[in-house]
């Protein structure tokens, strides 16, 4: 291990003289306490480093000690449940020693005491390579974690064991051609800078059902894709983000709280633990991995979290499952890469952000995608969806953050604050939002829900939009000026605002809702505008047709029971039919 020596210290930022051997991205260990850093910049022998911890106390002459290998994450089973901070410390294992993170504390991230009955899925001489599934482990009740050949290692079995193994003891070796032997364990390890390898990418094309419907019908998001979410304060990310982490239909869920304010990482730490999963009713934190980084945290960590839980994303995508990652909020992360390239003094781009910002959330987002995994098994596939929050301030959506993110992604949901402060959840705006996924998901909704799905939802956003224009045109002349079949355009559109895009997340059966029934919810509403239309031509007052009793079903719709749904949905499409003609 080469030894260095502080030369200054500058916040997060560390300069250290006499590391001639070192190299970019490179993990030392900083001081006597031997805080954690990472090299970000190499001038001769002089390294910037930038430390994941507070650096209170740091003076020149310090030692520091290069480990001579990049910031790495251990990955195996023991993953799911647990809580760990930005460069994967378990903050649950932690809190055992005290209360508080002590500076320069050292903690694996998986427990080296805990033993896991292994099943091999291989046998002696069988040819592997990497990516191959060698055998699993029942990780938690709902998830098997599946043991795979790390990438790069290609050979034949020499040795595979049965029985119960801690993540450090040898499970099996592989006969390589060029390096002899290779040892299996449970875990392995990988860099998180780097991707982790794939055959190929395929383009999305199944939904990631969230549950929540003006996501799902208006705006939807697919398994491998990426979704933006910005907004002012208080319009409702944090909500949003924890809804689809809560009912998104991913296998595993990473939720990473990347420089966020203490009290919500508190909340998402309080409540996920005793929240449920909606397909097995089991605790929904044995599908989920929480990395808690607040506000308070040094900034440096927050650049840490973010590629540290994509790639545990990428891990559990390698095993072929569907896994959903949500980062709040990516402004924190962006003001980290601010103020750490200030101290550097580098030129500054737009609004003090460093020039290669896009570049950065490029990277990030660019690791998500619908795979082909590797491994000599045809066909295994796997996603990974992306959904960040982004924290413009004052909701500016000309910030450079918001800006850079939308060049990326492929899914805009657009929180509202006047939505959030009329209590309409989720805020999403239905005439800002867009998603750029409506081809590439119609074939599924043809095929799996019905041929007209596409045509309804285009007919549901045409009468949101004809009702913005139209609240314009009363706002200047008033009501009176609209003719009738305006009028029923805005009670239409007051309908599928507050019966079908409003939701409850305290009601359970108004907080999912399935793309079948999200179907016939907005198939209704319609059905009863177009029969209201047709009345108004005859002459009957819009005011007796509002009046009439089956629009109470309508409001009720959200109401049905989920095994109810389609029997009750035919029902009230006949009632409404037979309520026609009025006279």
């Amino acid at each position: 291990m080469d030894k260095g020596k502080i030369i200054k210290v500058s916040g997060p930022l560390v300069q250290a003289e006499g590391m001639k051997s070192s190299r970019m991205y490179d993990v030392v260990q900083v001081g006597e306490d031997k805080l954690v850093g990472e090299i970000i910049r190499l001038d001769g022998e002089t390294a910037s480093i930038q430390v994941y911890e507070e650096t209170e106390g740091l003076k020149v002459g310090d030692p520091v000690f290069d480990t001579g290998a990049p910031l790495t994450v251990e990955l195996g089973p023991g993953l799911l449940t647990n809580i760990f901070d930005g460069i994967l410390r378990p903050l649950s294992r932690i809190e055992k020693k005290g209360d508080f993170i002590f500076r320069g504390i050292q903690m694996p991230a998986l427990d080296r005491e805990k033993k896991w009955e292994f099943v091999p899925a291989v046998k002696k001489g069988d040819r592997v390579e990497g990516g191959d599934i060698v055998g699993e482990v029942q990780e938690t009740a709902i998830l098997v974690h599946r043991i795979m050949v790390p990438p790069g290692v290609k050979g034949e079995i020499s040795d595979i064991k049965k029985g119960s193994f801690t993540v450090e003891e040898e499970i099996g070796r592989i006969k390589t051609e060029d390096k002899g032997e290779e040892p299996l364990y449970l875990m392995q390890k990988w860099p998180v800078r780097m991707r982790r390898p794939v055959r190929g990418k395929k383009p999305p094309s199944e939904p990631l059902v969230t549950g929540q419907r003006v996501i799902d019908t208006l705006f939807p998001v697919l398994k491998g894709g990426t979704a933006c979410i910005p907004g002012p304060f208080g319009s409702g990310k944090t909500v949003v983000m924890q809804a689809v982490a809560k009912w998104a239909d991913s296998q595993v869920v990473v939720y990473i709280g990347c420089g966020e304010r203490g009290n919500e990482m508190a909340d998402v730490l309080m409540e996920f633990p005793e929240l449920k999963d909606p397909a097995s009713g089991r605790p929904l934190m044995e599908r989920t991995v929480l990395i808690a980084n607040t506000s308070n945290m040094p900034v440096a960590a927050r650049e840490a979290s973010i590629y540290t839980g994509i790639t545990l994303g990428e891990y559990f995508r390698d095993m072929g499952y569907s896994v959903a990652l949500m980062a709040d909020s990516t402004s924190r992360w962006a003001e980290a890469l601010r103020e750490i390239s200030g101290r550097m003094e580098e030129m500054p781009g737009e609004e003090g952000y460093p020039a290669y910002l896009g570049t950065s959330v490029a990277s990030f987002y660019e690791r998500a995608g619908r795979v082909v995994c590797l491994g000599s098994e045809d066909g295994k596939e796997g996603s990974l969806s992306v959904i960040g929050a982004v924290s413009p301030p004052g909701g500016d959506l000309t910030d450079p953050v918001v800006q850079m993110t939308l060049r990326v992604v492929k899914v805009f949901w657009g929180l509202d604050d006047r939505l959030a402060y009329q209590r309409h959840f989720p805020a999403v705006n239905w005439l800002t939002s867009y998603s750029l996924y409506e081809e590439n998901i119609k074939p599924y909704l043809h095929k799996e829900i019905a041929p007209d799905f596409t045509d309804i939802r285009h007919e549901a956003l045409s009468i949101l939009e004809k009702e913005a224009e139209l609240n314009e045109i009363v706002r200047l002349v008033g009501m009176e000026t609209l003719s009738v079949q305006d009028r029923l355009i805005l009670e239409t559109a007051r309908s599928i605002r507050e019966d079908f895009l409003h939701q409850s997340a305290f009601d359970e059966r108004d907080a999912f809702t399935t793309l079948r029934r999200q179907y016939r919810m907005l198939k209704v509403i319609l059905l009863f505008h177009h029969l209201a239309a047709d009345e108004l031509q005859k002459g009957t007052a819009l005011e007796k047709i509002m009046e009439m009793s089956v629009r109470t079903h309508i409001v009720k719709m959200r109401y049905i029971a989920p095994e109810e749904t389609e029997g009750e949905f035919d029902k009230i499409e006949e009632e409404i039919r037979g309520a026609f003609p009025v006279t």
